[in-house]
């Protein structure tokens, strides 16, 4: 006679529990898709991902963002929408606090944040990331404020600011006309997105922790002076990769299998970053690495009042026209960066979203990615969000001990609004 216990850890018995655990968590996930506005789905770690150590999990995310057609503007009076490239791309994001005990970091994904003149009415997609340091507070103003303060920014640009933008469509345009429209864009674009990065650290520099504007509260009004964020945004549009990067986060593009950088981190040691410190009067001081003031290991960020002028919230723009070879973007935190290289993290992602290609390729319904892998106790909503939870399993490998925020791009894939 077996003894109960002995009856509970039976194979039939195990394979019981996991099938109940399994149905479980796709239950789950179906109610989390039906309870998103603009038919986002979103999962947490509860139960539902255990890649990591139970203990390197906290503030995990992980989403899968769609297009939302309620987001394109369609105004009575507007210029007629182009609708023929109004698809969203495929999106994994994740954050975890890996080692550290708190979550200073921030993902924001907005797919389809508005249809601007300066896309011919066209959507463009939102991604960023933020890394916060001296607490979460301007982070967490970044996740929340900065794409609304871009939008605003997009909404106040007309077609007369681009030469071309209201005439011939870019595939009847000369060579030279596609240039003057480049140029004028790139130009266009810096100046929105640095207006954007001024009145983001504006908002975060004015406002307590508390979430009062103006200090109106009886909170210490000179805490959020020494707190501040990286930022790099990308801003995808059907022509277009335009990037702004403030701090050491960073952004790449795999095309083709080669690694394009979209930015460049802004370290203290940085030789033009370092001239324009010490013109200002500061010092870079090497303590544990190079340090502003032998402080702050970054030589832009939003925030960090006390550090001005040595600190600047000015972002670096970079404008990249997309090629159909372009494969992915990649957007993450220096947790990941300061333990992986660009090359690596390209290689691992590249894998990942090849073997979703490969079976979506096949011809055969029941080779094509699922919700839900049965391995051990892993829930996907897609390979993108499996690529962001694979390189932040690399990283905490690896001994990073910060946190990480991670955003993958599938550029091959997109969702049909």
């Amino acid at each position: 006679m077996l003894s109960r216990d002995e009856d509970d850890d039976s194979p039939k018995k195990c394979g019981e529990r996991r099938r109940r655990t399994i149905e479980r968590r796709r239950l789950a996930a179906e109610a989390a898709a039906s309870s998103v506005g603009g038919g986002s789905t979103s999962f947490s770690s509860s139960g539902g991902l255990n890649v990591m150590p139970e203990s390197s999990l906290q503030g995990v995310r992980s989403t899968v963002q769609r297009a939302d057609p309620s987001s394109v503007s369609d105004s009575a009076g507007d210029e007629a929408v182009d609708n023929s490239n109004n698809s969203a791309p495929l999106v994994g994001s994740l954050a975890v606090a890996g080692r550290q005990r708190d979550m200073e970091d921030a993902i924001t994904v907005r797919t389809n944040l508005c249809s601007p003149e300066i896309t011919r009415r066209r959507p463009v997609h939102f991604f960023g990331v933020y890394d916060g340091h001296g607490g979460s507070h301007v982070a967490s103003m970044c996740k929340d404020k900065m794409h609304v303060i871009l939008e605003g920014e997009l909404s106040r640009v007309g077609n007369h600011a681009i030469p071309h933008a209201s005439g011939a469509s870019s595939s009847r345009m000369t060579q030279e006309e596609q240039s003057i429209e480049d140029s004028g864009l790139n130009e266009e674009w810096a100046r929105v997105l640095k207006s954007c990065f001024t009145r983001m650290e504006e908002v975060a520099l004015n406002t307590c922790g508390c979430g009062i504007a103006g200090f109106r509260c009886s909170c210490d009004r000179y805490e959020p002076n020494y707190m501040g964020s990286t930022a790099v945004v990308a801003v995808l549009t059907p022509e277009h990769i335009v990037v702004a990067n403030c701090g050491d986060s960073r952004a790449v593009l795999c095309r083709s299998g080669r690694v394009v950088p979209l930015s460049f981190d802004h370290k203290p040691d940085r030789e033009d970053e370092r001239a324009r410190i010490e013109a200002c009067g500061g010092r870079v001081m090497f303590l544990n690495g190079a340090r502003v003031e032998g402080i702050l290991a970054m030589s832009r960020a939003i925030g960090d009042r006390y550090l001005k002028p040595f600190v600047i919230s000015e972002p670096e723009i970079s404008f990249t026209k997309r090629d159909e070879e372009d494969e992915f973007l990649i957007l993450a935190s220096d947790g990941l960066w300061d333990v992986m290289s660009s090359e690596m993290t390209c290689e691992v992602a590249r894998e990942c979203l090849r073997e979703e290609n490969r079976h979506a390729g096949s011809g055969d319904p029941s080779a094509q990615p699922s919700t839900t892998n049965e391995g051990p106790g892993t829930l996907f909503p897609s390979q993108s969000a499996s690529a962001a939870a694979l390189l932040i399993r690399l990283a905490l490998g690896r001994k990073t001990a910060d946190n990480i925020c991670v955003i993958v791009v599938d550029l091959k894939r997109t969702l049909s609004a």
